[in-house]
């Protein structure tokens, strides 16, 4: 397996894929080295600690490589959600990002809504959000909202929903700013620390749960999710945001 690992690793760097090369090389390591601990051969031990020894080389390099990226502001991330997927809650996607100096955020997204697609909690996702965002380290004091507006008997709904969430927002000291589009596709989010990111999906990746009592309703980790592409950006020209 730590073989196979590694090979994934090399394959994924050859393609410029560093972030999920570099992931692949820590766990291609640490299942060689519990090959190392558990083998009694001296010369198979020293050709392993030798590859292990390559691979770590190359891992640093790759996180220099990566945190330059970012500081010239030239770093992009993919992550690749396949289909019933789990384990792709927000806090995964955003939490590295939401470091102490974000306080204020902005979020695309034209389906925060009810209507037709009741059934995604797009509401729900959207609250959801707005709670990892008070939970920190980030110290967040204005959202702004950017949506579509609701059709027919779901507009009084969203409306609704919308100030009740704003006011709950107020209430830990924070503004949300709701505007609407009637034009607006793209989804994406983005924080004043310079961090962007792109979700195919917007906030409703999620599939619907079984029932209100099943594995996943409130905990979005376990939550089987659609296929989409995550992209993150980050621009040091934040003020053109």
């Amino acid at each position: 397996a730590g073989a196979e690992t590694v090979k994934r690793a090399v394959q994924l760097d050859v393609a410029s894929r560093f972030q999920e090369s570099l992931v692949c090389y820590q766990e291609g390591i640490d299942l060689l080295l519990q090959v190392v601990k558990a083998t009694t051969d001296e010369a198979k031990k020293h050709r392993y600690r030798q590859k292990i020894s390559e691979y770590m080389t190359r891992a640093e390099d790759i996180k220099k490589h990566i945190e330059k990226e970012k500081q010239d502001g030239k770093y992009h991330k993919q992550i690749r959600i396949e289909e019933n997927a789990t384990g792709f809650g927000y806090e995964k996607l955003f939490h590295e990002y939401l470091t102490e100096i974000v306080s204020e955020v902005w979020v695309e997204d034209p389906y925060i809504r009810q209507s037709h697609q009741a059934s995604r909690y797009l509401l729900y996702n959207f609250l959801r959000f707005c709670e990892l965002l008070l939970k920190g380290p980030c110290k967040v004091k204005t959202i702004h909202l950017l949506t579509s507006c609701d059709e027919g008997s779901g507009r009084s709904q969203q409306m609704s929903a919308l100030e009740e969430i704003k006011q709950s927002l107020s209430n830990y000291g924070v503004t949300l700013n709701i505007d609407f589009s009637p034009s607006i596709h793209d989804r994406e989010i983005r924080f004043n620390n310079g961090w962007m990111i792109k979700i195919g999906r917007g906030l409703d990746y999620f599939k619907k749960p079984q029932g209100r009592f099943s594995i996943g309703y409130c905990d979005f980790d376990l939550r089987p999710c659609h296929e989409t592409t995550v992209d993150v950006f980050h621009s040091k020209h934040t003020k053109k945001m």
